[in-house]
């Protein structure tokens, strides 16, 4: 018979079974609830870093609110919409041309949101001389879907935007915020998309440090729940989401770069940001604005914002 020792062993064992188990169990809901979004209209969960110690907990135990975004505004200046065939389904473009055109600048942005949230970017560089074509990732806005991978699957929205442009004349300039900055990396590196030039706002480092960073900003160790929610995010969209690193593509295409970072930005770091600018291996220029966050940077700092990127786009 067994000994109170091994019967003690045992039961440790299984203890640690169930809590692993269980580990899983949650980090595979959440991994879900960041990934797919519901068609029920509500309003999103607010910053995580923003919410009160029992809104956080209440986020750790049920998931975040993740309603599919919509476009809430409408261009002000003369577009049209267009539909563009992605391997991720239809995706919903607005398209504008200005005369004279110095080429075409394609906009993407960022994790639950929606190309409406680009129109003053857009107006902006249409008044700098380009055409414009702002368009949903899939899953987001007037496009198909309810997924979203963080960067992966939408790099291969910005390959199928950037393909379309590219057929028709002028040079093609690429402006993506955050997520759509990443899965511009990714388009790059990975599917051989070469556009003219990049601006890429405060793209993460890579998928795993993304998670840390959101347990730290609710002051919760991350370790082993963030690797255990970017695993499952992987598993649950057919692709390995370690490998979800901004940082290794930028060592892979030589396009021109601008890198945007705003220094007070609690979600993308500092170090992050250093290791994908040193990484980056055509051309490029660096700007950081001070006391922004992960907003867009005109907020705060507009005639740096504009007159850098200005500057930028006329050395291409």
């Amino acid at each position: 018979m067994p000994g109170p020792v091994s019967r003690r062993v045992r039961l440790a064992l299984l203890l640690l079974a169930l809590g692993f188990l269980a580990l899983n169990v949650v980090a595979a809901f959440h991994a879900w609830r960041f990934t797919h979004f519901v068609v029920e209209a509500g309003t999103h969960t607010g910053n995580l870093e923003q919410l009160t110690a029992p809104q956080k907990l209440w986020v750790l135990l049920t998931g975040i609110k993740n309603p599919r975004p919509v476009n809430q505004a409408r261009p002000d200046f003369p577009y049209v919409t267009l539909y563009l065939s992605s391997p991720n389904g239809r995706l919903e473009s607005w398209y504008s041309a200005v005369p004279d055109a110095r080429g075409t600048v394609a906009l993407f942005h960022g994790y639950t949101s929606s190309k409406s949230k680009l129109l003053t970017e857009a107006a902006t560089f249409r008044r700098f001389g380009y055409n414009v074509l702002l368009t949903d990732f899939a899953g987001n806005g007037g496009s198909d879907g309810n997924v979203c991978t963080v960067g992966h699957h939408e790099a291969e929205d910005v390959a199928a935007v950037v393909r379309w442009l590219q057929r028709r004349p002028g040079a093609v300039f690429i402006y993506a915020n955050s997520m759509g900055a990443v899965a511009t990396l990714r388009a790059e590196a990975e599917l051989g998309v070469q556009p003219t030039a990049n601006v890429l706002e405060c793209p993460y480092g890579s998928m795993l440090q993304t998670a840390q960073n959101r347990f730290r900003s609710m002051h919760v160790p991350p370790f082993p729940m963030a690797n255990l929610l970017v695993f499952w995010g992987g598993v649950e969209n057919n692709f390995w989401a370690f490998d979800l690193n901004a940082t290794a593509y930028a060592t892979r295409p030589t396009t021109p770069t601008l890198l945007l970072w705003g220094d007070a930005d609690p979600r993308v770091t500092r170090s992050e940001t250093d290791a994908i600018y040193a990484a980056l291996r055509g051309p490029k220029q660096r700007q950081d604005f001070p006391r922004s966050g992960h907003e867009p940077y005109w907020w705060k700092h507009w005639q740096l914002w504009e007159q850098t990127i200005q500057e930028f786009l006329r050395q291409q």
